[in-house]
């Protein structure tokens, strides 16, 4: 019975001997299966991290500032104005006894336009040639009277005193005449105001009285009667905005489109210019002159001015997406040979739809990031589009 029992104990040792054994293995197994999966995690959220990093870094395409500029054509409105235009006013109050010319008559100077019929004026010029004949009068008198008292002082007959004063009342008599002549010849003047004559020839562009009516020659307060146009040539005005104003200049042509005529342009020439900028406008106002023997441009007319303005050589043109607006002002996003951001303040000049004009800021060889975003900053580094990841160098462009 005590073998039995020792080999029994023999048997369980040998029974925990192989348990231990087993599982210390899997107790191995488990740790390395442990560590192995710990370090392929480790692995993968580092591949992770840096994945994450090598996302991070934005690509951008770049593009490089291109020299020169194509001409441009500035379109802007202007109005048509006749060479000379003037209101025909009334210079004598009275009723319009016949009107000669309607609107669209063609007018030479001098020409009648109406007739003015003036019974208040006519009396007063009548009655200022009476005067005049009676001081005429009283002059001979006076004249013949002062002769004589000085014929009668050479025999002391008179007193000096009293010849003197014949001889004053003389030169008051022809002061009289003087006078009164002069009220003569400023009423004959005024007789003839009752003619309203065309200033210059041209064209009656407005007709505002009818027979009958009456017309006030009081000064600030009378309507004007007729509109007289010279239409032999025309003057263009246009504001050019101060930005263009250089680049506009004496003796340069523009096209000129008016409405009524769509498919019909007129050339035009830049005669003068105010040499200022307005105030009001930050405008330069441009005039410009145009023959017009065909009487198609009309004074008051809308018409759009077509400059054509020429090219810059030295002018840089960029994309209009590269620029960044900020408080500061313009900016462009240029990558450096690390590729990095480096941001750069512009002037702006010309806006060309989907180019703009840079002033100054930039440089040929500068690389631009086309189309930055809003949050792009300083020192930024970035990838640009087709390099590879680890590439430092930037691809030709």
């Amino acid at each position: 019975m005590h073998d039995n029992v020792t080999k029994a104990v023999k048997d369980r040792t040998r029974l925990g001997r192989k348990v231990v054994s087993r599982l210390t293995f899997v107790a191995i197994a488990a740790a390395a299966i442990a560590f192995v999966g710990i370090s392929s995690r480790e692995r993968e959220e580092g591949d992770l991290a840096h994945l994450t990093q090598d996302e991070a870094i934005p690509t951008v395409d770049l593009v490089s500032p291109a020299r020169g500029t194509a001409a441009q054509h500035l379109v802007l409105p202007g109005e048509v104005q006749a060479w000379y235009s003037a209101p025909i006013y009334a210079r004598v109050s009275g009723y319009v006894k016949m009107w000669y010319k309607d609107i669209g008559a063609k007018v030479k100077a001098g020409d009648v336009l109406a007739e003015i019929d003036t019974p208040d004026l006519d009396q007063q010029y009548e009655q200022a040639k009476g005067e005049l004949a009676k001081a005429q009068a009283n002059e001979a008198l006076a004249q013949l009277t002062a002769k004589r008292w000085q014929a009668m002082r050479v025999t002391d007959a008179v007193s000096q005193q009293t010849a003197d004063e014949k001889v004053g009342d003389y030169n008051a008599k022809k002061a009289e005449v003087t006078a009164a002549a002069a009220n003569v010849a400023r009423l004959k003047a005024l007789e003839d105001f009752k003619k309203i004559v065309a200033p210059f020839d041209g064209v009656v562009t407005a007709r505002k009285i009818d027979v009958g009516a009456l017309v006030n020659s009081t000064p600030g307060s009378a309507p004007d009667l007729f509109d007289v146009a010279d239409v032999h040539e025309m003057r263009i005005y246009v504001d050019v905005p101060q930005a263009f104003s250089s680049e506009v200049h004496v003796g340069m042509t523009a096209e000129l489109k008016l409405p009524q005529f769509p498919n019909q342009n007129f050339a035009a020439q830049v005669a003068t210019t105010s040499d200022a900028i307005s105030q009001h406008s930050r405008s330069l106002l441009v005039e410009l002159r145009r023959n017009n023997k065909d009487g198609l441009l009309q004074p008051g007319a809308f018409v759009e001015v077509d400059f054509n303005l020429p090219p810059d050589p030295n002018a840089l043109r960029i994309p209009a997406s590269a620029l960044i607006f900020r408080r500061t002002g313009p900016e462009v996003a240029s990558v450096d040979r690390d590729n990095k951001v480096v941001l750069k303040p512009v002037l702006v000049g010309r806006d060309l739809g989907t180019e703009v004009e840079i002033k100054s800021g930039l440089s040929p060889q500068d690389r631009l990031i086309r189309s930055p975003s809003d949050s792009i900053a300083d020192g930024e580094r970035v990838r640009i589009a087709g390099e590879t990841t680890a590439g430092l160098e930037p691809s030709a462009h």
